[in-house]
């Protein structure tokens, strides 16, 4: 028996000739439109109503164009065990798109069902990156992906604080060094709201 509803059908039609767009933890509204919404509770938004885990094994190998998270990567546990489920369904070519809290994001600990937080190094430890001066080790693991894109968002819900921070965001964003600078010496001073990271899936049986 399925552990998940698939509200409109939408993955029946999925496969490597017809790949699919997916929307992770979408909310009530998705932000890709086109997507397969996944989440656990029930809106309009959402598509298919389930554990993620059960729905992505529930998909053929390489049957994934994109895969979209926007805060939700935080609330995964076992976050190696849902990287192997990318692997295996994102198709060669396809991209994992996630938006996450930053370490430094003073707002994250107020919410109980946060269960990490990530930083500029955190995907590097998943995937191949040549991004950074800064190498980190892999553990052996190779999920299949190479870290292309990160960028640093400070954000506001106020509005003066955001025009300040937007502006601090382009200088911080203008370089790697820049990057790798503020999140070793000026985390403290400037929190750093969210982190927005590219990563896209290498060829199968390349080395």
């Amino acid at each position: 028996m399925s552990a998940f509803v698939d509200k409109n059908g939408r993955l029946a039609g999925v496969s490597a000739a017809a790949p699919a767009r997916l929307e992770l933890g979408c909310g009530p509204r998705k932000v890709r439109p086109d997507a397969i919404g996944v989440d656990m509770l029930d809106t309009p938004a959402v598509d298919v109503v389930g554990d993620v885990f059960e729905v992505l094994r529930a998909l053929p190998d390489a049957s994934v164009a994109e895969v979209y998270s926007a805060h939700f990567l935080e609330h995964v546990r076992d976050l190696e065990g849902l990287f192997t489920e990318f692997g295996r369904v994102v198709r060669d070519g396809g991209v994992v798109e996630a938006i996450v809290p930053h370490f430094s994001n003073p707002y994250f600990y107020s919410d109980p069902t946060h269960t990490r937080t990530f930083g500029l190094y955190t995907f590097a430890y998943l995937a191949e990156c040549a991004l950074f001066h800064r190498a980190v080790p892999r553990y052996g693991r190779d999920y299949g992906f190479a870290f292309e894109r990160v960028e640093l968002a400070f954000l506001s819900p106020f509005p003066v604080r955001g025009a300040l921070r937007s502006v601090w965001q382009r200088a911080v964003n203008s370089h790697r060094w820049c990057q790798e600078f503020y999140e070793e010496n000026l985390t403290g001073l400037v929190g750093c709201y969210e982190l927005r990271a590219t990563l896209r899936r290498r060829p199968r049986g390349a080395p």
